[in-house]
């Protein structure tokens, strides 16, 4: 939260404009189960599609963006 804060660290997606896709995502890995959280770090790859994402949850291993792109992950090689 200090990042946050400090402005280090911007969230430029308003979750509110994109409650549509967030819903679609959810519906589309229900069986995973997708969080909220993860749907929204989905939707910013879409958004930024030049982006890497830093995560530690090998579900974005099976998640993907635009429906059939594999998701640029920076991830430990153990998990």
């Amino acid at each position: 939260m200090s990042l946050l804060d400090e402005g280090k660290i911007l969230i430029s997606m308003c979750l509110s404009e994109e409650v549509a896709v967030i819903k679609e995502l959810l519906r589309q890995y229900q069986s995973v189960p997708m969080s909220l959280a993860d749907a929204c770090l989905v939707r910013m790859t879409q958004l930024y599609p030049e982006s890497e994402l830093l995560t530690f949850d090998s579900d974005f291993r099976i998640y993907r963006k635009n429906r059939n792109q594999l998701i640029s992950v920076i991830m430990p090689e153990d998990l």
